[in-house]
């Protein structure tokens, strides 16, 4: 691997001059503190996030900390999409402003790229954010609401401007409010019909929904108690999710697919009643 520091492209840093120097150069950051917790102990990931940094005008590092993956997807944090349109020749200027208070807010980004005579001028507003459904949801949009309305009109202008200085990089705050894919779920399998076990058998069960199930009185105690445990357990992880979003440990995307899974398992509990 070279250690020679570049002097003649930007940006500055390790000369990674081969396949194999990038993932020499990938291990040891995957194995370091300097590894963002989606990539540690990920090479692959890390040497990947490096190529799709470097295709923008990344370093290395920059690129392991401004490049985000978000459903299977590449993106690039905000600031950093603004770093990389500043430095290009193409850009002539790029302003921000917000306007406004409360429910009134409307954030603007004006982004001139050279030779073109008008710039482009993109405004997000609180009213466009309630019509995305993202105005008050938990996480970042309750708790830096004017920092997200500025990053999506940021993100939105820098396209539009400069398609060519992000190779088609959406900002990663954007990135993280799109809804979760819906992944098909496996078909259900019926279970076989079991014979009734002799004298003190607890459970009858069987593949018709219209024969009843039999069930022995300890049985019943055992069901009702193992319900409300699991419905406890539920809610406790639901909390820790929630905490953990505040914490920065989840990503929204990551909070609500947990989310929803606990309550899809919570509604199915309520929903089966223990036989009387």
């Amino acid at each position: 691997m070279s250690t020679e520091i570049s002097t003649h492209t930007q940006p500055r840093g390790l000369a990674l001059q081969s396949v194999t120097d990038a993932m020499k150069f990938s291990e040891t950051v995957a194995n370091s503190d300097f590894a963002p917790k989606d990539f540690r102990g990920k090479p692959a990931s890390c040497m990947l996030a490096i190529q799709c940094g470097a295709e923008i005008g990344l370093a290395p590092l920059q690129s392991l900390q401004s490049i985000a993956v978000v459903n299977g997807r590449p993106s690039v944090y905000g600031d950093a999409a603004l770093a990389v349109c500043k430095a290009s020749n193409v850009c002539e200027y790029v302003t921000e402003s917000i306007d406004g208070d409360g429910e009134q807010m409307v954030a603007t980004c004006t982004a001139k790229r050279r030779g073109y005579p008008q710039p482009t001028v993109v405004k997000f507003s609180v009213a466009d954010a309630k019509k995305a459904s993202l105005w008050g949801k938990s996480g970042p949009w309750s708790q830096y609401p004017r920092r997200m309305l500025q990053m999506r009109a940021r993100g939105f202008a820098l396209r539009d401007a400069f398609p060519d200085v992000l190779k088609g990089l959406v900002t990663a705050e954007e990135a993280q409010d799109y809804p979760q894919p819906v992944v098909a779920s496996e078909p259900v399998v019926v279970r076989p019909k079991f014979d009734d076990r002799p004298a003190g058998g607890v459970i009858k069960l069987k593949a018709s929904p219209s024969e009843p199930q039999e069930f022995s009185a300890v049985e019943k105690a055992r069901l009702a108690v193992s319900r409300a445990a699991t419905l406890e357990r539920c809610d406790a992880l639901r909390k820790t999710t929630t905490e953990r979003l505040a914490d920065g440990t989840f990503t929204q995307a990551e909070h609500d697919e947990i989310v929803g899974l606990l309550v899809t398992k919570a509604e199915m509990l309520i929903g089966s009643e223990v036989p009387a």
